[in-house]
């Protein structure tokens, strides 16, 4: 069904329209225009109801919202949802929806109904003999299989088979066990039956013990009497004249002698099509190859919601086959996350979906899921009618077990030791003997990925390969039935190891790419490989070296919680042989990053970075001394120990110099200036931080493993732009930092988000703000980054007080910053501590607020000063002007002007000369907008911003504030 309609039958399109509904049907029913047939037998149903059914069963398969159905049904009226509900009800109990297992329509909570059951054009096939008066029906093909209801995700390939079997005549369906071959076969042969005038010959091969058994069962189902112990030649003499379509089911385990007579029939007999089923190709002339791949499921951890996720046929499948084993429940969004779990695990193998789909109602959804992880899975059993190789999972490997040779046996046994797709290079590692020729190896692997027991994937000019799910947990279990188990899980472990150390080196940055996605997708053998060593004594040797390839490979893929646990441990083992290595730099130097951003900035994270410096120091190595002392400002900075930022960051400039690398430079330049703008030169910073963007093209092609890798000159300069006196363009740098341009590493996002939220509070664009902090907080929690959760918290009090709501923000305000202070995390603490003192002002608490600035000041100057030192101080004075200390308020405001001044802050200076021309002006000076009006005038944009409207007002002589 492609095209929509209205009620009355006008064609049209968009949203919340029904399709041409003539002639459907789906179970044992029948819709044509507006009537609705069982079996034949009209079924009364209401004129809303009806008309509900035939927008749904238009738009099966897809949640239709309860306003679409309303708009649709009721069009022109305003009613109740409970109307909805009512007519829903009844339409549910014509078609008897669930009872014996039936399902056709389900509630998707909070978003609308489905209509879940197979739909086709046309009308059913077959007339009861209840139902005399009923149209007639084509009866369905007496020599073909019973044709699947509903075949979910496959639909759309039998236009292209049937047009490949017409125009090639000779197509085999390739794929592995359970994946679907024979369902697809099946449809394909009814698709087919009319346009072969009835001659369609079905043979499932499965069960022939013998091969040479395939002439005569191939000449028997023809109707053929042959005396010979070859049939072929009376087949072929048989065949020759005529027009027919021979489906042969199940090839693999005779393909010889199936394929010497498809190939003889294709060549002597030209008007004869032949589809093929088989887990490896005939490799005959005239065959055509076409793939069954897996049911598309969706991808794991994209947190969509249940409609999203039964978009993809394997969940759609899933849910289709448990509904129909009596699983009632209805999928909700809490439930989204679990079933795309389930569908990865499943690998889109339909057979597998289906007998895990069946214990749903047994089990559950969630206990499901973890039950997928045992061998469990291999021996649960399917449809008693099935044939034996294809009621269980571990029938079905069994079958293609046996059809190999024993040296494919035992590297397909091996290669159920990688938890993720491999390389050639890493079946090698793992699957050969030592002094055995690699050949072995490499011809056997060619010859699983031709049987369909390993799946093989282009990855740029190579290959990957992979083991689905259920056959590595067989081939595990043949493994370590066979003894070789802790054997090749050492060799693993030594060619993850190895791998991973030999990529860790700089390179080009085409070379840089290609590393990164090479690492990248050792990810799941990394984890493998570190459990087993640290499970088994066997693997005592090998943790260290193991644990301190993985570290960097952790951050890079910005899995901090893992690098700090593994890291940890690791450490914790440590011996005298290995200290001062190079494993011992990487553990500490990941030791430190990760715990910073995931627990807190403690004097254990400073340790580990110092430990690190200190023996990259040791070592010569200038990439882990850039990437440390890069980690320690960041550090600093976090700690609000500014007066450290700007020698490391001389020292960082002067590393990146001695390596020479584009990139380098252009971070390094990006690290000083941060450093100048937080400890309050923004006129050095700026300087610096342009430099930095000039040569920011070279860092954003830096790829993770590169030591400048994330240093975003773009970050801090917005603010420093602010600062200096450029609203807009400070505005105009920092958008792409929350949208398209966003930093790909997911530290340097939440920084993006920090910066640019303190900005746009800066410029009083608190809408923004309160986005950004919503942003903030969904990212750190996602990642596991819980400093920055605080933050988020904070901000959003920020916006709580800028709308007026004084009591709320304090106490959001306070709940934040006694986390950020238990952290030590002291960077935007300052801030938000301005604001609970204006907050507290605001509430009629005067001298708590004038504490808290007080105290926040020392603390800065204690450290050697910051950036926002005149804001603390203008805000300090405007506090003492309202308590009535009027030469210790123009104390503060004039030390704020002289220091905004020096710093090069021109925005902070405006707002200091604004709060003494209110001071003047109440005091009744007549020169009182004198030098607002000199700082005014010294900026060229930023006019609609804030600050700049409410200086304007108040040189027009309107009262401001």
């Amino acid at each position: 069904m492609t095209e929509p309609e209205t009620r009355g039958g006008t064609r049209t399109s968009g949203e919340g329209t029904a399709y041409d509904l003539e002639a459907v049907s789906f179970g044992p029913f029948s819709l044509r225009s507006r009537l609705l047939e069982r079996d034949g037998v009209p079924v009364k149903l209401g004129s809303r109801a009806t008309d509900i059914l035939r927008l749904l069963v238009s738009r099966a398969g897809e949640v239709v919202a309860k306003n679409d159905i309303l708009a649709y049904a009721w069009s022109g009226l305003a009613v109740e949802e409970i109307s909805l509900r009512v007519h829903v009800a009844e339409l549910r109990k014509a078609l008897g929806d669930g009872k014996e297992g039936a399902r056709y329509i389900t509630n998707i909570p909070s978003r609308g109904y489905c209509f879940v059951a197979s739909v086709q054009r046309g009308l059913r096939t077959a007339t009861p003999a209840s139902a005399p008066n009923a149209p007639e029906r084509t009866a369905a093909p007496p020599s073909l299989p019973h044709r699947l209801d509903r075949m979910v995700g496959r639909e759309d390939i039998l236009p292209e088979l049937s047009a490949r079997l017409l125009s090639e005549r000779f197509v085999t369906l390739r794929g592995p066990g359970g994946i679907g071959k024979t369902t697809v076969a099946i449809a394909l042969a009814h698709d087919m039956w009319e346009t072969f005038e009835g001659n369609v010959h079905f043979l499932d091969l499965g069960p022939l013990k013998d091969a040479r058994l395939v002439g005569s069962t191939v000449a028997a189902a023809l109707g053929l009497v042959v005396h010979h112990a070859d049939p072929t030649d009376s087949i072929i003499s048989f065949l020759r004249n005529r027009r027919l379509l021979l489906v042969l089911d199940s090839c693999e385990h005779v393909i010889d002698d199936v394929a010497r007579l498809a190939e003889n029939i294709y060549r002597q007999a030209p008007g004869i099509g032949i589809l093929a089923t088989s887990r490896e190709s005939l490799l005959v002339e005239g065959e055509q190859i076409f793939e069954i791949v897996p049911l598309p499921g969706p991808p794991q951890g994209a947190r969509l919601n249940a409609s999203e996720v039964l978009s993809y046929p394997a969940a759609r499948l899933f849910v289709e086959r448990a509904t129909a084993a009596g699983h009632r429940a209805d999928i909700t969004d809490d439930d989204a996350d679990v079933l795309a779990e389930i569908c990865g695990k499943l690998d889109g193998i339909a057979l597998a979906i289906e007998l895990a789909a069946v214990r749903v109602g047994v089990y559950g959804l969630r206990e499901m899921a973890a039950l997928l992880d045992s061998r469990l899975k291999l021996e649960w059993r399917g449809r008693r009618t099935a044939p034996p190789r294809q009621q269980t999972l571990g029938a079905t490997l069994d079958w293609s077990f046996g059809l190999i040779g024993e040296s494919e046996r035992a590297v397909l046994q091996r290669l159920a030791i990688f938890a993720g797709p491999f390389t050639l290079q890493g079946a090698i590692a793992v699957a050969a003997e030592a002094g055995e020729p690699i050949d072995r190896v490499v011809d056997a692997l060619e010859q699983l990925v031709a049987k369909s027991l390993v799946s093989a994937r282009p990855d740029g000019a190579s290959r990957r390969y992979r083991l689905l799910d259920a056959t590595r947990a067989y081939a595990m279990g043949k493994l370590t039935g066979g003894g070789e188990a802790q054997t090749i899980a050492r060799r693993h472990v030594r060619y993850v190891q190895q791998t991973l150390e030999a990529t860790m080196t700089e390179s080009g940055r085409g070379e840089q790419a290609s590393r990164s996605q090479e690492r990248a997708g050792l990810l799941a053998d990394a984890r493998a490989a570190l459990e087993w060593s640290y499970a088994h004594d066997d693997g005592a040797e090998l943790r260290l070296p193991l644990a301190g390839a993985c570290a960097r490979l952790f951050v890079e893929l910005n899995l901090l919680s893992e690098a700090r646990l593994w890291s940890h441990r690791a450490l914790a083992t440590l011996d005298d042989a290995n200290r001062g290595s190079k494993w011992e730099l990487e553990l500490q130097s990941t030791l430190g990053h990760a715990f910073m951003f995931t627990e807190r900035n403690s004097e254990q994270a400073e340790g580990a970075l110092r430990r690190g410096l200190e023996i990259a120091e040791a070592l010569g190595d200038h990439t882990n001394k850039f990437r440390l002392l890069a980690r320690l400002n960041m550090f600093y900075r976090r700690t609000g120990s500014y007066r450290h930022l700007l020698p490391i960051a001389i020292e960082a400039e002067r590393i990146a110099r001695l390596i020479g690398d584009t990139a380098g430079i252009a971070g390094a330049k990006a690290l000083l200036g941060v450093s100048y703008h937080l400890v309050g030169n923004q006129t050095e910073a700026q300087l610096h931080l342009d430099e930095g963007v000039r040569d920011d093209a070279a860092l954003r092609g830096a790829q993770p493993g590169h030591f400048a890798y994330s240093r975003t000159p773009q970050i801090p300069l917005a603010r420093v732009l602010w600062l200096r006196g450029f609203p807009d363009r400070a505005v105009e740098c920092v958008r792409p930092l929350t949208g398209a341009g966003a930093p790909r590493d997911v530290v340097m996002h939440c920084i993006a988000l920090c910066w640019s939220a303190s900005l746009f509070g800066w410029v009083g664009d608190w809408a923004s703000v309160e986005a950004m902090a919503g942003r903030l907080a969904t990212h750190a929690g996602m990642h596991g980054l819980a400093p920055y959760e605080a933050v988020a918290a904070g901000f959003r009090a920020q916006t709580m007080i800028a709308r007026g709501e004084a009591k709320g923000g304090i106490e959001l305000l306070r709940t934040a910053l006694l986390r950020l202070h238990a952290d030590r995390y002291e960077l935007y603490a300052s801030a938000f501590l301005a604001e609970l003192s204006q907050g507290l002002a605001a509430l009629g608490q005067l001298p708590q607020g004038l504490e808290v600035l007080h105290e926040t000041i020392a603390r800065s100057e204690s450290e050697g000063g910051a950036f926002d030192m005149p804001e603390l101080l203008r805000l300090r004075g405007e506090l003492e002007a309202r308590g009535g200390d009027i030469d210790a308020a123009e104390a503060s405001l004039a030390a704020s002007a002289a220091l905004a001044e020096q710093q090069g802050a021109l925005s902070w200076r405006l707002r200091t000369e604004m709060s003494l021309a209110r001071l003047r002006r109440r005091q009744g000076s007549r020169n009182s907008l004198d030098d607002l009006a000199e700082t005014y005038a010294r900026f060229s944009e930023g006019f609609e911003t804030a600050d700049l409207k409410a200086a304007r007002l108040l040189l027009d002589g309107t009262p401001a504030r």
